[in-house]
Parts: C-alpha cells; sequence; structure tokens
C-alpha cells in the first residue's frame, strides 16, 4: 500500500499506523524537522508558497517495514515492493568533467545523477520507475549557448540511453520546475511491478517533440498509474498550455490555466479508458506552479471555477520549463 498527502507539517496523522517511505518540502526557508530527519529520503525544494502557508511536505507513507540506507550520493528507503530516494548534486562539482566533455556542468551533473539513480534500481531489482521530481535553479538562463532545461535534458537523456530506456514502453510520469536557488535535486519513486503511462491526445508525446525544443527530447509521460496493492494511483506529470508540441496563449495566464486543466481533463479522460477506473478533476489533489506571484488571484480563480472551491490544490513560485509558460499543473489520486 502506499499513501501520497500534501500536509503543512510532518507530524505522524493521528491514529495511522504507516511508516514514512519519504518527503518532498516546498518552502522557501528550510524547517529544521528536515535536517532531523537523519535517515528519511527528504527531498528541500527552495519554492516559496503563494497561499499562506509556510511550508508544504508531499508525504509518501506505507504500511509495511521500511528499510533505510544511502548509496553514492543517493538517499533511499525500501520495502519489498516500493523504493523511494533523493540525490542531490552540486554543479560547481562537475566544472573539470564539464570542460573535459565540451559540456555544461548541469548536463553532467544530470547524466551522474540519472545514472546512479539507474545503478542503485538495477542492484537493488527495481527495474521500473512510477515518477520522477526534478528541480534546478535558473531553468530558462543560458549558459554554454544552451538553455539549462535543455542542459539537464541531454544529461538524462544519456543515461537513459546509456540503459537503452529511451522508448522501452515504460516512460515515468515526471516534472521539472526551476527553484529560486539551490542545487540540481531529484526524487524517484520505483517498483518490481511497471506501470501504465498515459499519453494525452491533444498533445505530442514529449519524448517526441521536435528539434526545436533541444537537442534531446524530455523524457516523461503525461501520466502513470501504478497498481500498489489493492489500489491504482495516478502520477499526474506537470502539465502545461500546450496543445500538439506547441505553447498556446502567450502571456495570459488566464487562458494558460484554461488551457492547461483541458488537457488535465485529456489526461484523465485516457486514464479511464485505458484502465477502467474513474477519476475526475476533483478527485486530485494539486500543485499548481505559478511563474509571477501576482498571477495567483487569476489562477486561483480558473481553478477553482474549474474544478470547485472544494479544490486540494496548493500553490507555489516556480519557473516553468519553458519561458512562454506561465503556470502548470500536476498532481495525485488514488482511482476508484
Amino acid at each position: 500500500m502506499l499513501k501520497v498527502s500534501y500536509r503543512s507539517t510532518m507530524a505522524p496523522l493521528p491514529d495511522d499506523p504507516c511508516s514514512l517511505l519519504g518527503t518532498l518540502c516546498f518552502a522557501e526557508k528550510l524547517p529544521s524537522d528536515i535536517a532531523d530527519t537523519v535517515d528519511l529520503p527528504a527531498m528541500p525544494v527552495m519554492m516559496p508558497l503563494l497561499d499562506g502557508q509556510q511550508t508544504l511536505y508531499e508525504i509518501l507513507r506505507t504500511d509495511t517495514a521500511l528499510k533505510s540506507a544511502m548509496t553514492g550520493d543517493i538517499r533511499y528507503r525500501c520495502n519489498d515492493a516500493l523504493l523511494f530516494g533523493v540525490i542531490t548534486l552540486d554543479e560547481s562539482d562537475f566544472i573539470k568533467m564539464a570542460d573535459a566533455a565540451k559540456a555544461a556542468p548541469l548536463q553532467m551533473a544530470s547524466r551522474s545523477a540519472y545514472e546512479q539513480v539507474f545503478a542503485l534500481l538495477e542492484s537493488h531489482d527495481f527495474p521500473f520507475v512510477l515518477r520522477f521530481w526534478n528541480y534546478m535553479a535558473d531553468i530558462n538562463g543560458v549558459s554554454h549557448e544552451l538553455e539549462r532545461y535543455r542542459q539537464f535534458n541531454l544529461g538524462r537523456q544519456q543515461a537513459f540511453a546509456a540503459k537503452g530506456k529511451e522508448r522501452a514502453g515504460n516512460v515515468p510520469a515526471a516534472c521539472a520546475l526551476g527553484t529560486t536557488s539551490g542545487p540540481l535535486t531529484i526524487a524517484f519513486l520505483a517498483a518490481r511491478i511497471p506501470s501504465q503511462p498515459i499519453e494525452n491526445p491533444r498533445q505530442i508525446s514529449a519524448y517526441d517533440y521536435p528539434a526545436q525544443y533541444g537537442p534531446r527530447s524530455p523524457l516523461f509521460s503525461r501520466a502513470s498509474v501504478a497498481a500498489i496493492g489493492d489500489a491504482s494511483l495516478l502520477f499526474l506529470s506537470g502539465t502545461a498550455s500546450i496543445v500538439g508540441h506547441t505553447t498556446l496563449h502567450a502571456g495570459d495566464v488566464t487562458a494558460q490555466t484554461e488551457e492547461s486543466l483541458t488537457n488535465v481533463e485529456a489526461v484523465l479522460d485516457a486514464t479511464c479508458r485505458k484502465t477502467g477506473r474513474q477519476c475526475e478533476l476533483g478527485s486530485l489533489d494539486y500543485i499548481v506552479y505559478i511563474r509571477h506571484p501576482a498571477d495567483l488571484r487569476k489562477v486561483k480563480a480558473v481553478v477553482e471555477r474549474r474544478i470547485g472551491t472544494h479544490v486540494k490544490a496548493t500553490y507555489l513560485q516556480a519557473d516553468i520549463c519553458r519561458a512562454d509558460l506561465l503556470v502548470e499543473i500536476e498532481g495525485s489520486a488514488e482511482l476508484l
């Protein structure tokens, strides 16, 4: 069993027997309880919250005994069915290597991170990644004549290619966002049973994007559905105002939010058709990334009108992977 929840504290829930598999902590300043979790894979993400909260924890819990360990730069926990890990790499450690390879330090750090992840999963017999979380500073900045997000994609795909995973039919759900500061930070959730990748009929699959978006395409599915015990969990990748492969409504955050939610609906419809299970807009817990904090009111108004004022959504300030995107939406839910 796996439960994913979004909370303002890491304190245990009353009468909850579940054990912490791992957590992501979103905050402008990281709280002390992250530093106190010595062997917990806890990923700090330097992002300010926009709706009154100081801290958001994305918490993964399970009801079975867990083993904690560290291998290389990865801290992880696992049981017989799941493995969650976190890796944080400082780009400055890769400057000499990058200079020798005539590449960007972020590209080399990205490749190293993913190579370490795949080596760990191979050694522990967890061949299937269900979800990746990727965060880096200045994601739209340019160095070495290439946007930093594209540098990251180069390194990521090099690691995928080295393991023959570019198009193995099980591309995981993922997000990639820009933080206010900090190193390259990646979290991952893996299993021994493959998930079902879900694509969006309104969009070209990300791994088929044309070369105008960089020398290597991003590698992720629009969503994935994982069977864990008796439950099926949906992981919705970061979803934005893209139709086909083109950004729509440049400069109009209201229209981009509308388009993003239309894409979310399309992914959920595809999920229902593929799995035979029900999932509606109001079923998910959402994280909504907004480029400009001043746009919060407009974005929130669209989200609440489309989904309802009961919507379970947290709003964060973040840079989106394309410079012309103003909002991105991701989420998770248990399918019925």
